[in-house]
């Protein structure tokens, strides 16, 4: 974990922890399993009084289904 603080000409701060492989429970058809997955923190730290808590946090929802569907190979 990390704390960060805003100075007072930033309204937001993302931070971004390394991709490490840790366990995770998977669901599948078969039930419940336990695998390896590489993961990582996401972190929003942000002024209340300029942006919503719902805002935020849809906001850092996106950003991780973004890296969750990323793809190397895909052309810009």
């Amino acid at each position: 974990m990390s704390w960060v603080l805003l100075l007072s000409i930033q309204v937001a701060i993302m931070a971004a922890g390394a991709i490490r492989k840790k366990p995770a429970v998977l669901e599948t058809e078969y039930g419940d399993v336990i695998a390896v997955r590489q993961m990582m923190f996401l972190s929003l730290s942000y002024d209340h009084r300029v942006v919503d808590g719902f805002l935020g946090g849809s906001f850092l929802r996106r950003v991780g289904d973004y890296l969750e569907a990323f793809d190397a190979s895909q052309t810009i």
